[in-house]
């Protein structure tokens, strides 16, 4: 499987589920308690700044997503049937036919998108039915029900007039909501650490429906936590999770999520940490982050070969640097033995050096005045989510504000399993895995929160 980090260089305490919309409530109780069982390397990048696409986000023949369109696939049924997720779109589909006014339905999709994330974050925690034999700890069910209920309100012709832009806007509340993008909820007060965790969607679906992402398990699972840093001290985890589609990240979702997090006040985070699928066996601490993108293809198969483009009215540093790095704490992140899998401090980037016009991989970090080619995250959306919330950090003047990026294992599915096209979507190993990978990303940001309460005190 590659590597969300770079194509081509692969080698508790919990909410209520009270809080769900209508639709979520009802869906609680009738979900059933159980169901039956039912790489090859990219193009380099080019030192080009022009993007280019080979598709657009609705360009395919039934008027829906490219993402959307999966959906009809086996796997992705399989996935929602043995979850309970299935009746999501279903149910979403027949509320929106009930709405008669634009402001109606926009309250509705965005209780019923908070209600998604809110009941797939009870499922991987514990709370409520499982609703099929599907391990809690699966991210999957939440990605298809999301692109679910997108098709139903991609589709919806209400009996009142909705515009263009008015549908684009429930589609946007819809994603926040489901995405966890809008109920960040860290409470204030001084003896509470705040921390902000981000994974992201499945990816690569095109060659294996299958897939998970350990970054959105993690994030399913750390959602709305209290970790006990070393000294006893309880910190507070909110999550959210991220599209793998370029055009997102330039609209600016990353910098629209984080930023009231980000500035100081009785909310602010004490410490972020963006996290992805990176390579094989081992975790990685990204030190440097880079300002290019890649152009390997993202879940709408669109490609974008350019400087990371900084969206008008967010917080940014200028002229905009080529480097951002991490602040987190990494020497002592990769000496605390936080579980089986050896944690590595990724220093290597991909640089143009100054008067030179072809990239050069520098194994200890870029030299002064050099182009960005790659990060030690590679050039695809990882990198660029820590680039962006790195030069966010430095944009609201919080340089000291430990954050970076976070790399975990490739998930792979057990032997046996491997080929998409009679394999099942889930088994054993995957799921051990999976569980693994998620336990040591919850330790690994409590060594993160020891560090933290230290540099908080510092700024105080």
């Amino acid at each position: 499987m590659r590597s969300l980090f770079n194509p081509s260089r692969m080698a508790h305490t919990g909410r209520s589920t009270a809080r769900l919309g209508t639709l979520g409530v009802a869906l609680l109780a009738a979900v059933p308690l159980s169901l039956p069982t039912p790489s090859a390397a990219a193009t380099p990048p080019t030192t080009t700044s022009a993007p280019t696409a080979t598709a657009t986000a609705t360009a395919t023949a039934t008027g829906l997503t490219v993402e959307e369109d999966r959906l009809a696939q086996a796997a992705p049924q399989e996935i929602l049937r043995r979850s309970g997720f299935a009746v999501w779109p279903r149910e979403f589909g027949r509320g929106l036919a009930r709405m008669t006014t634009y402001p109606q339905a926009r309250r509705y999709v965005e209780t019923e998108g908070r209600a998604l994330w809110r009941r797939a974050v009870d499922r991987a925690q514990g709370r409520g039915p499982a609703g099929g034999d599907l391990s809690r700890d699966d991210d999957r069910p939440l990605y298809w029900a999301r692109l679910g209920m997108s098709k139903e309100l991609r589709q919806w012709r209400p009996g009142f007039g909705l515009s263009a832009s008015q549908r684009a806007s429930l589609l946007a509340g819809l994603e926040r909501g489901s995405r966890g993008q809008d109920s960040i909820e860290l409470p204030a007060g001084k003896r509470l650490l705040r921390i902000v965790v981000t994974g992201f969607d499945p990816f690569q679906l095109d060659a294996d429906p299958r897939r998970s992402n350990p970054s959105g398990a993690a994030a399913l699972a750390l959602d709305g936590t209290t970790i006990r840093t070393a000294s006893g001290e309880p910190a507070r985890i909110e999550a959210a999770v991220f599209p793998v589609r370029w055009a997102d990240f330039a609209r600016g979702t990353v910098e629209r999520t984080l930023a009231p997090y980000f500035r100081r006040g009785p909310r602010q985070v004490a410490l972020f940490t963006t996290i992805s699928q990176g390579r094989p066996g081992r975790f990685d601490v990204e030190r440097t982050n880079g300002a290019w993108r890649g152009g390997y293809p993202d879940n709408v198969r669109e490609s974008r070969t350019e400087t990371v483009p900084i969206p008008p009215g967010v917080p940014t540093v200028t002229p905009q640097p080529q480097w951002t790095t991490t602040s987190l704490p990494y020497a002592r992140i990769v000496a605390a033995g936080t579980g089986p899998y050896p944690v590595v401090d990724h220093t290597a980037v991909t640089e143009i050096p100054v008067g030179g016009t072809a990239p050069v991989e520098r194994p200890d970090g870029p030299t002064p005045g050099s182009t960005a080619r790659a990060g030690g995250g590679g050039d695809y959306l990882s990198n660029e989510i820590a680039y962006r919330a790195t030069l966010l950090r430095d944009a609201v003047w919080r340089p000291a504000l430990p954050g970076g990026h976070l790399h975990t294992p490739v998930l792979e599915f057990g032997p046996g399993n491997t080929d998409p096209a009679n394999g099942q979507v889930t088994d054993p190993v995957l799921v051990q895995n999976r569980l693994a990978i998620t336990q040591q990303v919850r330790e690994i940001v409590t060594v993160a929160a020891d560090s933290a309460r230290g540099a908080e005190a510092g700024t105080s």
